[in-house]
This record gives structure tokens, sequence and C-alpha cells, in this order.
């Protein structure tokens, strides 16, 4: 299956050994690292959209310690319950693809057949994210203008990444689901009392979407011990506090030499509406 469409006309692209084509002519490399650059010059924000190389790698190196497994076991537990033989499946905002690699090898170790693809604004993010499984069709793409067709997808996964509701309303089938995670109250509670003077709980909502309905919301939490600094780290830069966190926050986390946190998340499903 050719999961993308040309970003420029529309057209769905046909891919070549190194390269998509459309039938208008349009033509987008594949870099060597195994993904496709289908973000227009003009949907550019930023000469390098999306998660820096820092990041990218500081987010790669503490998931494929396993940190967040448990996340990663409660994800694939839905896809397997919400699945035929052989769903269609979205990552929009895969970042490095520690969860859409997952959950394309565990359900392949189920007998089922799926077909993935993901996107992401940072090429940095994807070069890992083509490693991790170069069975998916990976492509730098915005989420507010997703590169796939109307109503081809079965289950879609926006995991801690912009929720563009009405592109996911387009492209997934009618009966199909979306699973939205996001962090639950305590969710790194221990590190956040580290960083600020009064840490805040996160926001606990039940937001209804037009076009969806809710089917669950599964809660996946557990406390974990980071036992050096390069991994608390690691966590940091992962995260949106390593943008606003003040200076002193700062410094207080680096005199750290281990840290136990608890993580939480919310999965949100939805079954999109006829």
């Amino acid at each position: 299956m050719n999961f993308f469409l040309c970003p420029l006309c529309g057209q769905p692209l046909h891919r070549e050994l190194h390269s998509y084509l459309c039938p208008k002519g349009h033509c987008y490399d594949i870099a060597a690292a195994g993904y496709a650059h289908l973000l227009p010059v003009g949907r550019k924000h930023s000469k390098s959209p999306g998660d820096d190389k820092g990041m990218a790698l500081a987010r790669k190196k503490f998931l494929s310690n396993g940190y967040y497994n448990h996340l990663m076991e409660g994800l694939l537990g839905l896809f397997q319950e919400n699945t035929g033989a052989e769903p269609v499946i979205f990552d929009s905002g895969c970042g490095e693809g520690y969860y859409t690699a997952g959950i394309f090898h565990g359900l392949t170790a189920k007998g089922k057949k799926p077909k993935m693809a993901g996107v992401d604004l940072s090429k940095h993010s994807l070069r890992w994210a083509a490693k991790r499984a170069p069975e998916v069709a990976f492509a730098v793409a915005s989420s507010y203008h997703l590169p796939v067709a109307d109503a081809t997808v079965d289950l879609l996964l926006n995991c801690f990444s912009p929720l563009a509701i009405e592109e996911f309303h387009r492209v997934i089938k009618p009966g199909g689901k979306f699973f939205y995670v996001v962090p639950a109250p305590q969710h790194l509670w221990e590190l956040k009392a580290v960083l600020y003077p009064t840490p805040y709980l996160n926001e606990e909502k039940q937001i209804p979407y037009d076009g969806f309905c809710y089917q669950e919301i599964r809660r996946v939490e557990r406390r974990i011990h980071l036992p050096d600094q390069e991994t608390i780290r690691n966590l940091f830069q992962m995260t949106p506090y390593y943008w606003k966190t003040p200076l002193e926050g700062k410094k207080k986390l680096e005199q750290l030499s281990t840290l136990d946190v608890q993580t939480a998340f919310d999965i949100h499903v939805f079954t999109r509406e006829n």
C-alpha cells in the first residue's frame, strides 16, 4: 500500500527506488535514512521545524532503555483489541518511532499484517524512526496537512503530539479508532518538584470532539528509577519543560545523581462516527 499523497496536488504518490512520484510529475526524494520529505516550503514555520537533533537523540536514548515500556504495552494491548488481520495504522507526530515500531513489531508477532506510516516535523527524529522500522513508511509532514487520502486509516495514534482533530476525522475510516495519549495528573510530579517552586498537577480532561464518540480512557502508570544524571537529563530534554524551566530549576536538576519519578498516562480511545 502506498500511503502518501502529493502535498502539492493531492494525487497518489508512487514509490520508486529512491523517490516518490505523482501523476503530475512532482517528485520527492527518499533520504538515505529511509524517510521522505513531504512538507512544502510554504508550510514550514522555521528553517528546521520540529525537535532538534539533541532532543531527538535524548528521546531515542531514554525510550530505548525501556523507561516507558509500560505505555508501549498499554498501547499495544489496545491496538490488539481493536484491529483486524490487516489493519491500516497511522502515527501522527511519531517522533523517533519508538511506539510506531513497537506497535508494528508487536502486531506482526501476533500474526497480523499491519500496514503503517508515520509523520513528524523533525527530520532528526525520523532518521531514528526509519531505522527502528524500515517496513513502515515515514515522512516529514504536518499533522494539520496530512498527506493521506480520506477515510483510509483504521487506527490512528497521537502520542504527546499536536491534536489536528479535523484532519484525523478526515483520514480515519467510519468506525475506525483514534488513540490520544496525554499526561495524567501525576505524570513526572517529582521532576516538576525539582524544576519549579510550586509544581502543578496536569489538568484532567474528557473532551468530546465532533465526529467522534468516546470508547474509554485507559490509565497506564508506573514509578520509575532514573539511575544517573544522563538519564535524568535525557528525560528533561524530551519534555516541554526543557524550554520553559527557569535557570534556577535547571541548576537544581543538574545537581541530582538519581531520581525516582511517577509516570502516568491517559489513553483516550475514540471511535469515528459514520
